[in-house]
Formats: structure tokens, C-alpha cells, sequence
């Protein structure tokens, strides 16, 4: 559904002078801020382990091929590194990151002024980051850092289903322009 609203064209793929209608892939869509920052439209979503994107389509739209919207709305432009990785795909992602995965990646403490903790289990904001000899200054490992990453991936918002029709017109609309 997603490709099918781009515009095709055609492009002289062998450099012989025969032009093959191809979608254009550079095509790029950006959702208006305000749609996007609209929290009616959207319910909060926590990405179970190991579900894809067209997994979680199904659960919310009930079709694999609106996983496009879900990956718009939250701003997604790459599914492999900015959707919540499985456990065994985090693990040869850290490893391959690091020489060290459990090395120290950071020391931080908690800030002296503005909210002393986080407003949930996945909220780092109220820590600092500190050089090591800072009292109090605890270590973060490159594991530990990454996990918060893909903590913060896992929280996601889903597109209330009554307004996916006018979501889709409007996409198609920007499309056409």
C-alpha cells in the first residue's frame, strides 16, 4: 500500500537508453508536526519482545501491510535500528558495537535540581552524565546504555484505527505533490 501511492517514473536502469517504469524510492513524506504531536490520535505502545512492525499492524489494524503507518507516526525510517531489536539481535548488535559490551560507557549522577527520579522505569532524564571522579558518579555499561536505547524504542504510539482513513488520504495527498 505503501509503495503503491509513489510515484512511478521512468529511468534508464542499464544506461542503454530504454527507460523501465520504476517507483520512485526517494520519495520522502513528512507527516505534518502537528498530526504527529496530536496525542488523541494516538495510544501509548510498549513493542513486546521480538514483534516486527507488520506483527504489530495486525494486532492494531488488523492487516500486516498498514505497518508503513506505524513506522511513519513514529518517525521509523530504518526498521532495523530504530525498532526495538530481539534479545538475540541487542546481543550481536553490543557485540559487534564493542570490544568490551559490559565495559564502562559512561559515569552519570542524579541532578541536584529539576526531578530527582524518572517518571517511569525507561526515564534517564533526571540523571547526568559526569566525568568518573565526580562523587557519587556511578558507571553505565556500554550493555546498560544500549538497553535504555532500546527501552526508549519500545515505547511507541499507535494510531487510534477511526483515524487510519484520513491518515492515508493525507499521505496519498502529500504524495501526489
Amino acid at each position: 500500500m505503501y509503495f503503491k501511492a509513489l510515484k512511478k517514473g521512468g529511468y534508464d536502469i542499464n544506461g542503454d537508453g530504454v527507460k523501465k517504469l520504476v517507483t520512485d524510492l526517494f520519495t520522502r513524506v513528512k507527516m505534518r508536526e502537528k498530526i504527529l504531536d496530536e496525542a488523541s490520535l494516538y495510544d501509548s505502545y510498549d513493542v513486546p519482545e521480538g514483534e516486527r512492525p507488520e506483527v504489530t499492524a495486525f494486532k492494531h489494524f488488523g492487516d500486516t501491510e498498514l505497518h508503513w503507518v506505524i513506522l511513519l507516526t513514529n518517525n521509523i525510517t530504518d526498521v532495523y535500528y530504530d525498532w526495538p531489536l530481539s534479545f538475540q539481535d541487542f546481543e550481536t548488535f553490543i557485540k559487534n558495537k564493542y570490544a568490551n559490551p559490559d565495559g564502562v560507557h559512561h559515569y552519570e549522577i542524579t541532578q541536584s535540581s529539576g526531578p530527582q527520579v524518572g517518571s517511569g522505569p525507561s526515564d534517564y532524564d533526571h540523571k547526568i552524565e559526569v566525568n568518573s571522579t565526580v562523587t557519587g558518579a556511578q558507571s553505565v555499561s556500554n550493555r546498560e546504555y544500549e538497553q535504555r536505547l532500546q527501552d526508549q524504542k519500545r515505547s511507541i504510539k499507535l494510531l487510534d484505527p477511526a483515524y487510519l482513513t484520513a491518515f492515508i488520504e493525507e499521505f496519498e495527498n502529500l504524495v501526489k505533490n
